[in-house]
């Protein structure tokens, strides 16, 4: 999303407290189309309630719903942090509050993956019933005016139309369905889940979790990127993206006997892989096994492949190591 939300000041405290547009909105006919779908189709599977009656609370300061929000996804899973943690790195004194970018980038920084959700209402609610409280962004502005608010979900009611959240001031704001599809729209329907790195989301979709956890070994998190990896490949376990980020991970790490035994499973569910090749004739030259360095190098070199200049140059390596034996 290009548009960069932000809390108008002069009502930040009214966000803060009462929402007073819930009570506003119930009274008009709104246009909310997955609300709408959901009553006439509840997805197969989804419990009708669920609460995470456990998430901590944190009260908002001011115009900072976002450091608040966050940490509470980050204390229900155990990272001990509290929202004036968090200000210097979400939030954005100029425009008093908080952007989506950096609320995705802080939980990196603790080791945990941060993963935006699918526009989809129902995604929502299976995350909160696997357990797994849920950031949002909505606007609860009228016309033009934008006011922008991050809130966390932790449960729903299918008989009283309701969401639950964490919100402003308030630990237990109940809210119809409809009226928080309506503030939420406009954000693009926003939400993130931040979760530890051996559980991969209940709604997860294979390449933008994948990107996820290369946003996370990014933010140098190797040992934690190891771990979203692995559980990664356990839900798919032919993608070579992830065997090669795996191999990555532990390689950072300097586990060379783990970085070649992943590339060599990783090779065997793709066999034709240069970027697999090279990365194991790399693994094998640092571990001293420069023979079968040359000789995993020499296949990748007889191919044609768009990574034709990363081969020459390990090859390269590999054959000037062989002159200094």
């Amino acid at each position: 999303m290009t548009s960069t939300p932000r809390v108008h000041p002069e009502n930040a405290r009214v966000i803060a407290g009462v929402f007073f547009l819930c009570a506003l909105l119930q009274g008009c006919a709104l246009v909310v189309p997955q609300t709408t779908d959901l009553r006439g189709n509840w997805p197969a599977g989804l419990p009708a309630r669920a609460e995470l009656t456990e998430v901590p609370f944190f009260p908002q300061d001011e115009y900072q719903c976002g450091p608040a929000a966050l940490a509470t996804a980050l204390a229900h899973v155990q990272v001990p942090v509290t929202p004036e943690d968090l200000v210097s790195q979400v939030y954005i004194p100029a425009r008093k509050g908080s952007v989506q970018i950096e609320m995705l980038a802080a939980p990196r920084r603790y080791g945990l993956v941060s993963y935006a959700l699918a526009p989809r209402y129902a995604d929502v609610l299976r995350e909160v019933a696997a357990g797994t409280p849920v950031v949002t962004l909505q606007d609860y502005g009228l016309g033009p005016l934008k006011l922008w608010h991050y809130a966390v979900v932790v449960g729903f009611d299918r008989e009283k139309g309701e969401l639950v959240l964490r919100s402003g001031e308030k630990r237990r704001l109940a809210m119809p369905l409809e009226v928080f599809e309506y503030t939420w729209k406009d954000s693009g329907r926003w939400a993130m889940v931040a979760v530890p790195p051996s559980r991969v989301p209940a709604t997860a979709e294979r390449t933008p979790y994948l990107n996820a956890i290369v946003a996370l070994e990014k933010a140098r998190q190797p040992r934690a990127a190891a771990q979203a990896y692995t559980a990664y490949l356990e839900r798919w376990p032919d993608e070579l993206g992830a065997g090669i980020g795996l191999a990555n991970a532990h390689y950072a790490l300097g586990e060379l006997d783990r970085t070649e035994a992943v590339l060599r499973q990783t090779l065997a569910r793709h066999p034709d892989s240069i970027v697999v090749m090279n990365n194991l004739a790399q693994t094998l030259s640092d571990a001293g096994r420069i023979d079968e360095a040359l000789e995993v190098i020499e296949r990748a070199a007889a191919q044609d492949s768009p990574h034709a200049t990363a081969v020459g140059e390990t090859r390269a390596q590999i054959l000037q190591r062989i002159q200094r034996r």
